[in-house]
């Protein structure tokens, strides 16, 4: 894999792939820019993302990246699921419902997925991307016997290792600063929290692989930033959640423009694993003293969801990084060229 021209981009810049906010517009308008749009088919049945896919490829020629979650399975303990609910009864209660009496495993893992694999070989995104661990080794070989390329998540040494032992072609490093959900493998194990710049450093001085810095990089100059630290292309997230074609909804793009961006927390309260978002009720009520642990992942996001359905600003997922206050409003395109612009400064 060339280190500087990964995938043949004009710009070193990608899009990420943001489960729920990026659509065909958003990551064809990216990579038509000279960029690597993203779509986030992990909360997607594979018939919805199989026509996310199509419409990309109808807006663009040029490639683009599929991103899929590979987390275990889901484990059930109800026990802790019906603690989980009573816990946040008074909150629906607010509008007279009553807490769900059972939650359901709402994304599927794309490990040992036969349909989910099927979909993507015969779609041929140009790249596919693994978030919270990596696919079984026959997904893997089938992947690249179709000549599609490949990257993965990693928050540390270790799973970098893992990543580059399995023969994926390119390593995202996830610092602590990114918003959204932190890709670790286990979400139960330490976590050294390693800021972007830490990680990159790290990795690409311990691998021979591409890295892509991720996490906190907003503008021009914080690309040209993590170039330095020895990345060959930096991944955007945030900063592409205001443009209009993002599937953001009003409340949550009141909240990144407002004075809320400035606070952020990595929690597992609303979805059962680690991600960063703005702080709202939910986070606050779910990590109050004595509260129960959340739902295992997903269940909890069956119950964020439900409360959300209700109020999106006080209980959406509104999934946010460190530097979410240095969003700026404005088409992908123009955006892309404004970084661009400052990377040439």
């Amino acid at each position: 894999m060339p280190r500087d021209n990964l995938f043949g981009l004009t710009t070193p810049i990608l899009q990420a792939p943001m489960a729920g906010t990026s659509t065909p517009h958003l990551a064809a308008a990216v990579s038509n820019a000279g960029g690597l749009g993203a779509l986030g088919v992990g909360a997607a049945s594979v018939a919805d993302a199989r026509t996310m896919i199509e419409q990309t490829r109808a807006l663009t020629d040029k490639p683009f990246n599929v991103n899929v979650f590979c987390h275990r399975p889901a484990v059930h303990d109800a026990a802790r699921e019906a603690a989980w609910c009573a816990y946040l009864a008074p909150l629906f209660g607010e509008w007279g419902a009553a807490p769900p009496t059972e939650l359901a495993e709402i994304y599927t893992s794309f490990v040992g997925h036969a349909e989910a694999t099927r979909m993507v070989l015969e779609t041929r995104p140009a790249v596919v991307s693994f978030h919270f661990g990596l696919p079984d080794a026959d997904q893997l070989a089938a992947l690249r016997a179709a000549g599609l390329r490949t990257m993965a998540t990693a928050t540390s040494l270790a799973e970098a290792r893992a990543i580059a032992a399995a023969g994926v072609d390119v390593i995202v490093a996830q610092g602590i600063e990114a918003g959204g959900h932190r890709g670790m493998f286990d979400p139960a194990a330490p976590d050294e929290a390693l800021s972007t710049e830490a990680l990159v450093r790290q990795l690409a001085g311990a691998l021979d692989l591409p890295i892509v810095a991720a996490g906190g990089i907003m503008d021009g100059a914080d690309v040209c930033a993590a170039l330095g630290w020895g990345a060959v292309a930096a991944q955007l997230g945030t900063a592409f959640v205001l443009c209009p074609e993002s599937a953001a909804n009003a409340a949550y793009r009141a909240r990144i423009r407002g004075g809320q961006a400035a606070e952020t927390r990595l929690t597992a309260v609303i979805s059962g694993r680690p991600a960063r978002g703005i702080v709202n009720r939910l986070i606050t009520h779910g990590e109050a003293e004595g509260a129960p642990p959340p739902a295992p992942y997903p269940m909890a996001y069956d119950a964020a969801k439900r409360l959300a359905a209700q109020d999106q600003a006080a209980f959406g997922a509104h999934w946010a990084g460190q530097q979410a206050a240095r969003a700026r409003e404005m088409p992908a395109a123009d955006l892309m060229a404004v970084l661009r612009t400052e990377m040439a400064a």
